[in-house]
């Protein structure tokens, strides 16, 4: 069974509506929709915005579903000026540029005493992904690389330069990396994809409610054909 975790309702509604023999489990203030799409069953959850909400729900997840991998879709902020408006990001792995512990000596996005601060997608999927962007988003590009998360939304250039230069992300958002967090400590194969709402700089209040809609209708037809085709 698959998991998909998006922020927003705007994210999963039009997934939701897809879903056929729909049960709903509310917990923490969450609604899970489980249902089957094109024979596959699939758990939908709106997580909430922010890392705490995604970490909360991805153990959700797991626990109450026994999920054999999850997708985390929705929306971000871009950092690398190849990467425009309406293209799409898959995670090669994802950290959280937000953790600071640089006066233990640690670098920042370090987790102290943990093996790993940077958490590595499942290749399976990120094949799929790609694969299912080149057949049904036609002149929209994939970029394949790190996603960084934090409590922030970010909106000015000199900090879109330091996560680009300190920890080499494609883009920025506020969920990914608590998923990869939590799927990775449970053993689950997961993977973030985001479609690009805005350029994380000082144009960010500018493009983001002209743009978000049409990045949300690019996430939505790529799950769906990633469902159709993968095996969960």
């Amino acid at each position: 069974m698959l998991g998909i975790i998006g922020a927003m309702d705007e994210e999963v509604n039009k997934l939701k509506d897809m879903l056929d023999n729909v049960t709903v489990i509310d917990k923490a203030g969450m609604e899970f929709y489980k249902g089957a799409m094109d024979g596959r069953e699939v758990v939908i959850v709106r997580s909430g915005i922010g890392k705490v909400n995604a970490g909360i729900c991805t153990q959700l997840l797991i626990d109450l579903f026994d999920v054999s991998a999850i997708i985390n879709t929705g929306i971000a902020g871009s950092l690398n000026d190849e990467i425009n408006i309406g293209d799409i990001v898959l995670s090669s792995d994802a950290l959280q540029h937000d953790v600071d512990a640089k006066a233990f000596g640690y670098e920042a996005g370090i987790i102290p005493r943990m093996d790993t601060s940077v958490f590595q997608a499942d290749k399976g999927l990120m094949e799929l992904a790609s694969k299912c962007c080149n057949e049904v988003l036609k002149g929209i590009k994939a970029f394949e690389g790190r996603i960084v998360s934090g409590d922030q939304f970010i909106s000015d250039k000199e900090k879109k330069k330091w996560l680009k230069d300190t920890f080499g992300g494609l883009c920025t958002e506020m969920e990914g990396a608590a998923v990869a967090h939590t799927a990775y400590l449970n053993k689950v194969p997961f993977l973030i994809i985001r479609a690009i709402s805005d350029k994380a700089d000082d144009s960010a209040s500018m493009d983001y409610p002209a743009f978000e809609a049409m990045a949300i209708d690019n996430s939505v037809k790529l799950m769906s054909d990633i469902i159709r085709k993968g095996s969960f």
